[in-house]
């Protein structure tokens, strides 16, 4: 019914030979998602500030910048402008949203200060938006 294969595989030929890129690993991809999870929350995070300044979210920006930075190697991230004009209960919700992603890849690349930091904004934005959060 079907003819035999009389030519080797491609992928078979191609296993032995090095590949022309880099390859990352797990732990390294995982890296760079919560690092890009953290760095936007930090831009949310900064807007907040111009908003309604506290201490929280400078205390809050100021750890963010930190594990951004811990996790690309020490380069420092790229800050945002602080908003003068806008409504912070959608800044909020988006921050939320953020934490919520960046506890999910600290979790699964067991990274217990990363997963501290973004269950404590999560508790602090859902406490400003008056979201109520079930277990």
């Amino acid at each position: 019914m079907y003819e035999p294969i009389r030519t080797k595989s491609v992928h078979s030929t191609m296993a032995g030979t090095p590949s022309d890129f880099p390859h990352r690993t797990r732990e390294e991809e995982l890296d760079i998602q919560l690092a890009g999870h953290l760095a936007a929350l930090l831009a949310v995070t900064d807007e907040l500030r111009g908003l309604t300044p506290s201490s929280d979210l400078d205390a809050a920006a100021t750890r963010l910048a930190e594990q951004v930075a811990r996790l690309r190697g020490g380069r420092t991230p790229v800050r945002a402008s602080p908003a003068t004009v806008g409504r912070p209960a959608p800044l909020h919700a988006r921050a939320h949203a953020l934490a919520g992603r960046a506890l999910v890849v600290a979790a699964s690349r067991a990274d217990t200060a990363a997963a501290i930091l973004a269950a404590e904004r999560m508790d602090a934005h859902a406490a400003a938006t008056g979201l109520t959060i079930t277990a």
